[in-house]
């Protein structure tokens, strides 16, 4: 049997030469896409827009190019929020409300009331400072749309949508559509691992029904290792190196800020999808710990037929000496 390659935990989902609609993907694990349940944006709706496009960005680099192309830096964004790159940007969709992007270092982009023509040339300029970029298909496809406006009372998240509150001032708006942006950017970057996750399932697949029937396996020792590192590699990104099993520590002395961040996080529906996937690589692993189990068996009965076969050619020929 010929398994599958998926070298790293994203690699399944590289780009392959940028041609959109190469494959057919699933949907997303908890809910459709986004851009097909949204409705059509009323006067005062404004939209904001999230994509994970690879696996990490290089922020200085990135800022010095969108600063060159008249994109305007955010100064005013706290110092420790050191994952995130704020910029400005004057092409706004709408007169309601500025254009603001967000770029986390973890690999995703947060577009918030910016112009189509706009979004594609900063997702041009964002190819040149990408680290292991994922396939231009599932990008567009796994991306998250929520709309919002600039109303009265506090912000918040209503009925799938952003309020904002009109009474407050420019840098207190950025920071709660930072607040928005992060989780947003969360959710994106967990579907690309739900896809990972899933390529990697079907090409382990038919394993368990061939030892079901009792057909021989046929797995190198170096297949078997490589499938466990890909396995233990999407662990670590969804349990060690990211903001899904824990909140950020920028929120710990920011409430009103972590209200809305975890507001948002239970309407993507993130802890629970957490927790499918980890089921589901808890499943995979048993099943890499099974094929490696069978992997040594083989070794060991084949070590020890090795010893029965030397064994008795020293006994022919210490034979063969005595008869002769």
């Amino acid at each position: 049997m010929r398994l599958q390659s998926t070298t790293t935990a994203t690699k399944s989902v590289l780009k392959q030469g940028g041609v959109p609609g190469k494959r057919t993907f699933k949907g997303p694990r908890t809910k459709q896409p986004s851009r097909t349940t949204q409705p059509s944006l009323e006067e005062d709706m404004m939209q904001c827009i999230a994509y994970a496009t690879a696996d990490q960005y290089h922020l200085p680099t990135l800022c010095h190019d969108l600063i060159a192309n008249g994109f305007s830096e955010i100064k005013e964004f706290p110092r420790d929020a050191s994952n995130v790159l704020a910029m400005g940007t004057e092409n706004a969709a709408k007169s309601n409300d500025s254009g603001t992007i967000f770029f986390f270092r973890e690999g995703s982009v947060v577009f918030w009331n910016v112009e189509e023509k706009t979004v594609k040339a900063v997702m041009r300029i964002l190819e040149q400072h990408e680290i292991q970029p994922y396939e231009v298909a599932l990008i567009h496809w796994e991306n998250e749309e929520i709309n919002y406006t600039v109303g009265e009372g506090h912000s918040k998240l209503h009925h799938g949508n952003f309020l904002f509150s009109g009474e407050l001032d420019y840098d207190q708006v950025v920071l709660e559509k930072f607040a928005f942006s992060n989780a947003l950017s969360l959710s994106v970057k967990l579907a690309i691992w739900e896809v990972s996750l899933d390529n990697f399932v079907e090409s382990i697949q038919s394993i368990p029904e061939m030892l079901k029937s009792g057909q021989r396996v046929k797995l190198s020792r170096a297949e078997v290792m490589q499938k466990i590192g890909e396995l233990f590699s999407l662990r670590h990104c969804i349990n060690l190196s990211s903001d899904l099993l824990i909140t950020p520590d920028f929120y710990w002395d920011r409430e009103d800020l972590e209200q809305l961040y975890d507001k948002t996080c239970q309407f993507l529906n993130i802890n629970r999808r957490v927790k499918v996937v980890n089921e589901k690589l808890q499943h995979c692993t048993e099943l890499t710990d099974l094929m490696r189990n069978h992997l040594s068996e083989k070794h060991s009965l084949r070590l020890e037929w090795m010893i029965v076969v030397l064994i008795t050619i020293e006994v022919m020929f210490e034979l063969a000496r005595v008869i002769f």
